[in-house]
């Protein structure tokens, strides 16, 4: 399971238990609403913390994978230079056969 499944579903279980929690306690209307908008406040902020960390972890895993692909372009650019002379090689040989 990713990590991001999990913190979706952690977020979601969070707000469907703290909605719950709060419809079936016994205070008044008034009470109750400002419960709904403090709480929803805060699964806001806490949303907004998670996506912001995940854009960072994408941005660095993004970064991570370019640097390697650009290794490994060099790794085959720098194979292909020193093997052209024995491909050509190869290649004049059976040209005289």
């Amino acid at each position: 399971m990713k990590n991001s499944d999990v913190a979706l579903g952690i977020l979601a279980g969070l707000a469907v238990g703290t909605v719950i929690g709060i419809l079936f306690a016994p205070a008044k209307g008034s009470e109750t609403r400002k419960k709904i908008a403090d709480n929803g406040s805060d699964l806001k902020n806490l949303i907004t913390d998670s996506s912001s960390q995940l854009g960072e972890k994408i941005s660095q895993t993004m970064d991570t994978l370019k640097s390697e692909t650009q290794n490994i372009l060099g790794v085959l650019e720098q194979n292909n230079t020193e093997e052209k002379p024995n491909f050509d090689h190869l290649v004049e040989i059976n040209r005289v056969k």
